[in-house]
């Protein structure tokens, strides 16, 4: 079981935050364009620079389109991902990456096995979601893809405005 993943971020501000799910078609690229979203409607004078983008354990989809009903949840939320394509998380490939957020307990653990830094990963479900995992909509219906993207969307608000918080407690304090 992962530890709080709230308490579990550095003490920096992450300036690449890689979103993880088992495939990267559902639900980690529509976490992705959701941060995006919320990130661009942040005001500016507030908001650390961060980069986003996602990532799969599994490398069965790679090089894949998204999940069209990913893409049709993000669209009638005004976020546009039909053009992101699958990857799978990689130690080399996303080296540059300081927070990775696994949308679930089993993707958590995945991300330790393959080496990532403990105090790097943290749990979606921390971030105002009561520890509750992230379900994969895959086998389901358009329902399940509604329902993933308020936790998405819940989540990603509160992890931003922790990362916004804080980035506001570093600019303040005192020059030694």
């Amino acid at each position: 079981m992962p530890p709080s993943s709230a308490k579990n971020l550095q003490s920096t501000i992450p300036k690449k935050i890689c979103f993880v799910c088992l495939g990267n078609i559902c639900r980690s690229p529509l976490a992705e364009g959701i941060a995006k979203h919320l990130y661009a409607k942040m005001p500016k004078q507030s908001k650390p620079k961060i980069d986003f983008c996602s990532a799969g354990t599994s490398g069965f989809h790679n090089d894949e389109g998204i999940d069209s009903r990913s893409i049709g949840i993000a669209r009638e939320n005004g976020i546009d991902i039909s053009r992101y394509t699958s990857k799978q998380v990689s130690l080399y490939g996303h080296s540059d990456v300081d927070l990775f957020v696994a949308m679930d307990r089993q993707n958590y653990a995945t991300l330790l096995r393959l080496g990532f830094e403990p105090s790097k990963v943290v749990l979606l479900g921390d971030f105002g979601l009561g520890g509750k995992e992230v379900p994969d909509p895959y086998y389901g219906g358009s329902d399940g893809f509604a329902k993933v993207y308020e936790m998405l969307e819940a989540g990603i608000a509160n992890l931003l405005e922790i990362l916004t918080l804080e980035s506001l407690n570093q600019a303040n304090l005192p020059n030694k």
